[in-house]
């Protein structure tokens, strides 16, 4: 057995590094043979209202279907760092966020769903999908 790092290890740079700031995209890795659905699920996304500037707590469901990539989870959570400062409304931050996945792992489809923590006693569930095109 070689000690040389795999392909697959050498492109997968934040995992097993300290990293103290949020990430612009997510690192993938090749996905298993026979991986259908990979689910990413945390209650503790969060960003910032663009109008009253009051932090926004959400629930966050990634649910995809892996074509050739997965995406490695400690370089999510370090993407989804970056939106805790960021004033935006909750639809768009589900349709940046299934985008993001669509482009950086161009999974065969992929669901996302923002439950945003009721403010003034309203709820709010956005649902964003992208499907790759054939």
């Amino acid at each position: 057995m070689s000690d040389e790092p795999t392909q697959q290890e050498t492109e997968l740079s934040v995992l097993g590094s300290t990293v103290r700031q949020p990430i612009p995209h997510p690192e993938c890795f090749p996905a298993p043979q026979y991986c259908e659905t990979v689910t990413f699920r945390t209650e503790e996304l969060t960003s910032v209202c663009p109008v009253t500037q009051q932090p926004d707590l959400s629930t966050l469901v990634i649910s995809y279907e892996p074509d050739e990539l997965c995406i490695e989870s400690k370089s999510l959570k370090l993407y989804l760092w970056g939106f805790r400062d960021r004033a935006v409304f909750a639809e768009a931050l589900a349709a940046e966020i299934a985008s993001e996945v669509m482009d950086t792992a161009s999974p065969k489809r992929v669901t996302v769903t923002l439950t945003q923590r009721p403010r003034g006693g309203i709820g709010l569930e956005t649902v964003a999908v992208r499907t790759k095109l054939s």
